[in-house]
């Protein structure tokens, strides 16, 4: 059986294909009996939108790439879902590509992968330097996510400095002294984990807290068997933290395991918080206190805001439209969410 076309769904309804077209594009001047009608006989003939081909009049494949370092680990993981939710609210297709922060592979996502077959890109870099971002002058419009760069392109992220700041005053105000911060860099460079340091060194600082740079746990990855074995390293030295900062769940959870093993209590001996709100840390015993930024936020942010970039791409030369605005920086709301790994966690006596 063919598939039914507008001019079918006219004849049924007894309108005007261009009836029709103003209901499917919901355009306001249609009586509600129209509307009506119209509807009855879609659903009735079982019509759908040809998407492609609404698409290619407009110049858009409506396929959108979002681009993240690693697929398995749970916060990108968890992103992905929001960000295709927010692209079919808006009749979008998204590719999700692994760039496993290689900077060959970021760089390729921002020229949209040397084809026109993505209006855009949002995309989490780990290793595009600033460069890179200023060479990119021509299409596909990308929006970028995270702390690494935000100059020259839209760019969404929470404010990790702030956040990691109130991670560890709460840590502060349970009267822990000797916390450790896995996953910390002490350094000059402008990532998740420098804005995050900083936010740890900025509450030690307000408490009246010495700061020494062995606290600083450095890990290879942030995946939970670094966050061990940085755990377990030093305590197989002899260093007895009773807090950790841990800069994403996953860390943070393998941080768990390595206490556990060495018969720490948790909270009792070391309170533990982690970054990101995944679900396993919602699971875990105990259960994981956390910094959870709004990832519903920020994905509806970066789709928003990657539309607005490609309707400016792609409007007719001369068409009537807002004048294209400098990019923008967006700040999303995050929260300090306290589960068991914290709480009961208060000031005593003796080291374990």
């Amino acid at each position: 059986m063919a598939r039914p076309r507008i001019k079918d769904v006219a004849r049924h309804a007894g309108v005007s294909e261009k009836t029709v077209s103003n209901v499917l594009n919901d355009y306001v001047h249609v009586s509600d009996r129209t509307r009506r009608v119209v509807q009855e006989a879609i659903d009735h003939l079982g019509y759908r939108i040809n998407l492609a081909g609404r698409h290619l009049r407009s110049g858009r494949t409506g396929i959108i790439a979002l681009v993240v370092p690693e697929l398995d680990v749970p916060y990108f993981a968890e992103l992905a879902r929001h960000v295709v939710r927010e692209a079919e609210k808006r009749s979008l297709t998204v590719l999700i590509h692994q760039s496993g922060g290689d900077r060959e592979r970021e760089r390729a996502a921002l020229a949209g992968f040397g084809s026109d077959f993505v209006d855009g890109v949002i995309l989490s870099p780990l290793a595009l330097a600033p460069e890179d971002l200023r060479a990119h002058t021509g299409p596909p419009p990308t929006v970028l996510l995270g702390e690494l760069l935000n100059e020259g392109a839209d760019h969404v992220a929470i404010d990790n400095e702030r956040a990691a700041r109130e991670a560890t005053e709460h840590l502060l105000a349970l009267g822990r002294r000797r916390i450790l911060t896995v996953g910390g860099q002490d350094d000059d460079g402008v990532g998740t984990a420098q804005a995050r340091t900083r936010g740890f060194r900025l509450a030690l600082a307000g408490a009246g807290v010495p700061y020494d740079p062995t606290s600083l746990l450095p890990v290879e990855a942030f995946h939970m068997g670094d966050g061990a074995d940085a755990v377990r390293r030093v305590l197989a030295e002899g260093v007895r933290p009773d807090a950790l900062l841990c800069l994403n769940d996953q860390l943070a959870l393998g941080a768990l395991r390595a206490l556990h093993g060495y018969g720490a209590r948790v909270p009792e001996d070391v309170a533990v918080i982690g970054f990101d709100d995944v679900e396993g840390g919602r699971f875990g015993v105990p259960s994981l206190s956390t910094v959870a930024p709004d990832k519903e936020a920020v994905a509806r942010v970066a789709v928003d805001l990657l539309l607005h970039r490609i309707d400016e791409a792609t409007r007719p030369e001369g068409a009537d439209g807002p004048s294209p605005v400098s990019p923008q920086d967006r700040v999303v709301a995050h929260r300090l969410v306290l589960r068991e790994s914290t709480e009961g966690a208060g000031e005593r006596d003796g080291v374990w």
